[in-house]
């Protein structure tokens, strides 16, 4: 946990463009709210608050809870090289709502090379899919290998697209030497709530154990 964990905690939320990150943001929004955590989302893209505007119009969350950060160049640079911008959003939100229990940082689509600073977040997700072939796992980029919980989604679309799912499910297995990795379909739900049960017992109650 780094120096803010007596506040919010902060989940990022990184991965290829297309994997499904935003998909995913959309079927926690519920869940969190259904569990009663307070909350609240930040997204990041390259010059448009695109995302942030399609979370704020989608009624599933009030919109003064989301925030767009802008960041102007490749979107690893405000989440890894030099995370200032969203630091400063996040805090923006902690003060407007007292009670804030976790933040959700959503990072524009970049490669498998994208990672977080542990200067921004606590725990974070990485989002591929198996539309981007089965051999992610087995190039072993730092996203992959690092974050806290890989995310493989579109698992449906596997027969489809000529993807062995065992395989790719035991080269993660192999590459994340024991860190979890878990398997969604975000299109429908499928596998959501695990995720919201690993933030939980990973950050949100250990954060309650500080506190």
């Amino acid at each position: 946990m780094n120096q803010y964990e007596i506040g919010a905690a902060r989940v990022g939320i990184g991965g290829p463009v297309g994997s499904g990150k935003t998909r995913l943001l959309e079927q926690l929004i519920p869940r969190l709210m259904q569990r009663e955590i307070n909350f609240a989302v930040i997204t990041n893209d390259l010059a448009t608050k695109e995302d942030a505007e399609r979370v704020q119009k989608s009624g599933l969350i009030d919109p003064k809870r989301v925030r767009a950060v802008e960041t102007g160049a490749c979107p690893h640079t405000a989440i890894r090289e030099d995370p200032t911008l969203n630091i400063q959003t996040a805090d923006e939100l902690e003060r407007e709502f007292p009670g804030l229990e976790l933040i959700l940082i959503e990072s524009g689509g970049d490669n498998l090379a994208s990672t977080f600073s542990l200067d921004l977040v606590d725990y974070w997700l990485f989002v591929i899919d198996v539309a981007g072939g089965d051999d992610i796992p087995r190039k072993r980029g730092p996203g992959v290998l690092n974050c806290d919980l890989l995310i493989i989604n579109k698992y449906d679309l596997a027969p489809y697209v000529g993807v062995d799912l065992e395989q790719m499910k035991n080269d993660a297995l192999k590459a994340r030497q024991g860190k979890p990795f878990l398997l969604t379909n975000c299109a429908n739900g499928d596998g959501v709530d695990a995720v919201i049960d690993l933030i939980t017992e990973s950050v949100l109650f250990k954060r309650e154990e500080v506190i």
